[in-house]
């Protein structure tokens, strides 16, 4: 008898660590059904067509996605729902993400008010989930967001909105303040979607080696003791899929790259309600504030 296709619907998945994930699944003998979404189009077409995966089993769709537009991230939502037709969503990864320099210019991409790092790490796909909410809840799916230890950099959240703007000036590296807003809003879904979905945080691990870093100052040295490959990284996050060990404590949720479930002293400062709940704006809320037609 042959397996039952699983659906997975992705952000980040045309470079680096997320490529190198949909990369291991499509050599499974288990057939996979992939809708992922990319900024260039052609390059991520040629880049898995080049893979000469066996498409008898699998099929790879990829649609447009601008992660800095969340008028972008409506229309993916939409052609992933019409593609997926009647069939579940079985895994939904939230992988992307850029460590991009804050750039200081008065508007971010599109006329927002916030810089495009936070943007694309956490607004994007927090408005994704809401887009996919209802598929998300009819599929009991697993939802994946790919987090990072550097929310352990952040020690007063009272600077973040600050850090976001972008009209305002800091001399602070923005990408660990974007990944504990994700892993606030990471929280806040897991709350949301208690009984119907199961909601994981996890961190691939210290990854020289990625196109994390394009566009900004930041580098990791290839030889750091705890440093991983492109290929050890996406293996932890593909546990993520699958581990049926998750804590009943609904706030621990965050699998470590060595694969333990991290104490949530780890990351106490993003277990405040309040402080999720501000960083995650309903759909509505950001429709008006990004100036998405309804």
């Amino acid at each position: 008898m042959s397996a039952i296709t699983k659906t997975v619907v992705a952000t980040g998945a045309t470079s680096g660590i997320g490529f190198e994930a949909i990369k291991q699944l499509l050599f499974q003998s288990q057939p996979y059904n992939f809708i992922l979404g990319a900024r260039d189009l052609k390059t991520a077409t040629d880049a898995y067509n080049a893979l000469k995966y066996d498409n008898s089993k699998h099929t790879v769709t990829i649609f447009p996605l601008e992660l800095s537009n969340m008028k972008s991230v409506k229309t993916f939502a939409q052609k992933s729902l019409e593609k997926l037709g009647p069939s579940p969503i079985d895994y939904l990864m939230l992988n992307a993400g850029t460590a991009m320099t804050k750039k200081v210019t008065g508007t971010g991409p599109h006329g927002s008010k916030w810089i495009e790092p936070y943007l694309v790490n956490h607004l994007s796909q927090h408005y994704l989930l809401h887009l996919l909410r209802p598929k998300l809840e009819q599929s009991k799916s697993r939802i994946v967001a790919v987090s990072s230890g550097a929310v352990r950099m952040v020690k007063d959240p009272s600077t973040l909105e600050n850090e976001m703007l972008a009209a305002k000036e800091t001399d602070k590296g923005v990408y660990p303040a974007t990944k504990f807003i994700q892993l606030l809003g990471t929280h806040w879904w897991r709350r949301q979607l208690q009984g119907t979905c199961q909601v994981v945080a996890v961190s691939p691990g210290l990854i020289p080696n990625t196109g994390l870093a394009r566009g900004s100052d930041m580098k990791i040295p290839d030889n750091l003791p705890d440093a991983k490959s492109v290929p050890e990284g996406a293996q932890s996050v593909l546990r993520a899929f699958t581990r049926d060990d998750i804590p009943e404590d609904p706030e621990q949720i965050f699998l470590t790259s060595w694969g333990e479930w991290w104490p949530k002293d780890v990351y106490g400062l993003t277990l405040d309600k309040n402080l999720q709940d501000k960083w995650s704006p309903s759909q509505a809320d950001i429709e008006k504030e990004e100036d998405v037609i309804a």
